[in-house]
């Protein structure tokens, strides 16, 4: 392995910053940070009262190259309390800096404007706050009333448009009461990218997005405030739909989010490869990322639930959503479950009621005495649950340490897999063949990521760690060889054609 490394240092110094290849289409590696206060121990009231902001989003419906974002933060509120997603994107020109929030429950990319009222003007976050400003852009464009795309955010019911101005706008209203309203816009983001066997840099693409004039509500607190949010939902408005349609970036995305220490991971605009992985089709025609879940184990055992309490209809279904901090079931299948759990440990754990939250007073490891669960999905697809994928640590009473069903429970409504149980595994979001895969992974290790193309099926680099796989080292060196006898060949034809 050590003969690996001289080489790993020259391709992270020939294609800094950090690149990965998917189908000959390549991005650059974006920095993701989590804002989490450190050292705060949130109670789960205030978690379920952030999802509910969260899933106020989600209920309302506002609606390749490889990208790798570096993740910080953890799902366990007991260390690091709570806190979003953020990374930077480069947009303009000149090409300028913004910290976004990363959400795959909205589809748009958002922008405070410099014209925008009631936005925040510092943050807590120990960042400094941008504004995005049209007129300092060149390559700025507002998108008018009869472009198409107007037409087809018009007819998401998060747009209108102003024919007196003649340019399209959106205003989206959350479920906790915050909105945001503004204008559409078209850019130019900027990426460093190879793409097929040519080493390019400094590559871009128009994108639209939109232009923060007003905000309320949390939006315009200082505590966590970022510059925009960033959409990742499967809308063809977010920006990996945008991307995706060009052939820019592949429409494929990842993630492994790390639940043990201080947690991180790595998010990928592509796909990452692991053998176990097994997939489960995403319910058609949804606004968000939702799955057929069919059944609930504890300890090998089915639950008595009825199938359709999960079905997708008018405000029911099961979504992923990486936002959610919790996870949430709907009544019908909350109860069977905490009671199945219950039993299992009646023996070795005393069963309490913590602030109206099922809880237990245990005094070995959780691991010896808590039951694997199992959620069965559509295409035989399992998802196991170890009991730290469903339980949270909080503190201690009576010299035992107290444990409490991170689950919560729904009246009405979606079932939403969140952090808790997201976490420790990868998670695929194939988007075109719609379809999500997930496998149990320790995701303070480096992913492997597809960069197979018409003549390599199997050809992939490890991402996270930012190496070079040393068994797959000639695939890549090759690649990177044609790639630059191409370039040097495209110079000396250039330097050929002055002189003919």
């Amino acid at each position: 392995m050590r003969g690996c490394v001289p080489v790993l240092l020259a391709l992270v110094t020939v294609l800094a910053p950090a690149t990965v290849v998917y189908g000959g289409l390549v991005g650059t590696f974006l920095p993701l940070e989590r804002a989490i206060p450190l050292n705060q121990r949130v109670e789960l009231g205030a978690l379920r009262a952030r999802d509910r902001a969260r899933h106020g989003r989600i209920l309302q419906g506002v609606v390749g190259g490889v990208v790798d974002f570096s993740v910080q933060g953890t799902s366990d509120p007991y260390f690091v309390g709570y806190g979003l997603y953020f990374t930077k994107v480069k947009l303009g020109s000149p090409a300028k800096e913004f910290y976004v929030q990363i959400d795959t429950g909205s589809d748009i990319l958002w922008l405070n404007c410099i014209t925008c009222s009631n936005c925040p003007q510092s943050s807590g976050l120990g960042i400094q706050l941008s504004f995005f400003d049209t007129a300092s852009s060149s390559s700025a464009a507002l998108v008018s009333c009869s472009d198409s795309v107007c037409s087809y955010a018009v007819q998401t019911a998060t747009s209108e448009c102003s024919s007196q101005a003649n340019q399209c706008s959106y205003t989206f209203q959350y479920g906790d009461g915050s909105g945001t309203s503004g204008y559409y816009v078209s850019d130019t983001m900027y990426f460093d990218m190879i793409l097929g066997q040519s080493v390019v840099s400094n590559s871009s693409s128009a994108i639209v997005f939109g232009c923060s004039t007003d905000q309320s509500g949390d939006l315009t607190k200082t505590d966590k405030a970022v510059d925009g949010i960033f959409g990742f939902g499967p809308g063809p408005l977010s920006v990996i739909s945008q991307l995706s349609s060009r052939g820019v970036t592949p429409k494929v995305f990842s993630h492994c989010l790390k639940g043990e220490d201080n947690g991180g991971g790595v998010l990928v605009l592509g796909e990452i490869l692991e053998p176990n992985i097994v997939y489960s089709p995403l319910v058609p025609s949804q606004p968000h990322y939702n799955l057929n879940l069919q059944s609930i184990a504890v300890n090998g055992q089915l639950l008595s639930i009825d199938p359709e309490v999960f079905a997708t209809a008018n405000n029911r279904g099961t979504i992923v959503d990486s936002g959610t901090t919790l996870a949430y079931l709907v009544q019908e299948a909350y109860d069977p479950f905490v009671s199945a759990i219950t039993t299992a440990v009646s023996q070795f754990s005393k069963p309490i009621i913590s602030k109206g939250n099922q809880c237990y007073l245990v005094s070995n490891s959780v691991g010896d005495i808590f039951p694997q669960v199992s959620l069965n999905f559509m295409g035989g697809a399992s998802m196991v649950l170890n009991p730290d994928h469903y339980l949270m640590h909080y503190g201690f009473l009576d010299g035992a340490a107290m444990w409490c069903i991170g689950f919560q429970k729904v009246e009405k409504g979606f079932t939403i897999l969140g952090d808790l149980v997201l976490k420790d595994k990868i998670f695929v979001y194939d988007l075109a063949n719609q379809r999500i895969g997930w496998a149990n992974y320790d995701c303070s290790l480096a992913v492997n990521v597809s960069l197979a193309t018409s003549k390599s099926k199997d050809a992939y680099i490890n991402s996270g760690q930012m190496s070079v796989s040393c068994s797959h080292i000639g695939t890549f060196s090759k690649l990177l060889a044609v790639s630059i006898a191409a370039f040097l060949v495209h110079i000396i034809v250039s330097m050929g054609s002055q002189f003919w």
